[in-house]
């Protein structure tokens, strides 16, 4: 794989180790291409993202500074499916339109660059078209949980929403043209990413 530039969809469950392996994609020379990122430039305080949001849910979901307050967000959308979907419908388009800009720059800038799509709703949304690989990094539902309640501080009860508010881990594996397993400690993670990145490059 390594003639030419390859692009690679980087997914997981919430805390599975996506963050984990991005980075390490990123230490190893990737252009990492972060959705999460882009999603909260997209509604920075001045922006149109920002106005059609507090259009939608009204100025609760500010804070005092006027910048937007995620935490009242993500207890509105992550309770209301219609709520997330009209989030969705404000934010996606912003962030596709940057990862394509940002992916087109650095395949200008070196066409064998290796563009990582770090993209948490990948396969819910059916953003694989384009890719040269999609990489799920995968771990049991039960481990998420844990994780979002032990390093998140979240609610048990609000861990096992956010869980439940992504694909199912069928979904994901059946997408994935590689599986890394991130239910581990972060260093075994990271030999994966290094075998991998070995592979994108051989």
């Amino acid at each position: 794989m390594g003639v030419g530039g390859v692009q690679v969809g980087l997914t997981g469950g919430i805390a599975a180790g996506k963050s984990t392996a991005a980075a390490r994609l990123a230490e190893l020379g990737a252009v990492v291409v972060d959705a999460d990122v882009l999603a909260r430039e997209a509604v920075a305080p001045g922006s149109d993202g920002l106005a059609e949001v507090v259009a939608a849910f009204g100025p609760a979901v500010l804070d005092p500074s006027g910048a937007l307050d995620r935490a009242a967000l993500g207890r509105l959308v992550f309770a209301d499916a219609a709520a997330r979907t009209q989030l969705e419908r404000i934010v996606h388009p912003r962030v596709a339109a940057q990862r394509a800009e940002l992916s087109a720059a650095a395949l200008a800038a070196d066409p064998g660059a290796v563009v990582v799509h770090d993209v948490p709703l990948l396969v819910e949304k059916g953003l694989t078209a384009g890719l040269d690989l999609v990489v799920v990094v995968d771990a049991p539902e039960e481990l998420q949980v844990q994780r979002l309640v032990g390093t998140r501080e979240l609610a048990e009860e609000e861990a096992r929403a956010r869980v439940a508010a992504q694909a199912t881990r069928a979904e994901r594996l059946a997408a994935a043209d590689v599986v890394l397993d991130g239910s581990g400690e972060p260093r075994a993670l990271r030999e994966q990413v290094d075998a991998l990145w070995r592979r994108l490059r051989g």
